[in-house]
């Protein structure tokens, strides 16, 4: 059975940092490219970065490019979402989501999400 989850959520201030992390089991990670996405109240889910693979390519949204930084370690089937410089309108439950190589993605399994919250 695949097991996807977030961890590494919280409270920070604007201009502080958190590293998120997704583990996952139950599939073959090294398989897999893996993305984040998160949803802020009321708006709909947005796509934050992706990874390949083997770290190879990493895709991020202009909002995020250059603030945040995603990383995998397929030894231990961890992916994880360096963010810096956090601002208010980061704020969203962030979701970690796997899909199987090579693109088109689509996303076949998600974890429950981790709360991330800027104040400002």
């Amino acid at each position: 059975q695949v097991h996807v989850a977030e961890s590494g959520g919280g409270l920070v201030p604007a201009g502080a940092s958190l590293r998120l992390s997704c583990a996952a089991s139950g599939l073959y990670f090294s398989t897999y490219a893996m993305a984040w996405f998160r949803q802020a109240p009321g708006k709909e889910r947005e796509f934050v970065v992706l990874i390949s693979w083997n770290g190879g390519n990493t895709y991020y949204a202009d909002s995020v490019k250059g603030r945040f930084t995603a990383s995998r370690d397929n030894a231990n089937n961890t992916m994880y979402l360096q963010m810096n410089s956090l601002k208010p309108e980061d704020t969203a439950v962030y979701y970690c989501a796997a899909a199987v190589e090579p693109p088109p993605y689509e996303y076949d399994y998600w974890g429950q999400g981790t709360q991330v919250t800027v104040s400002s």
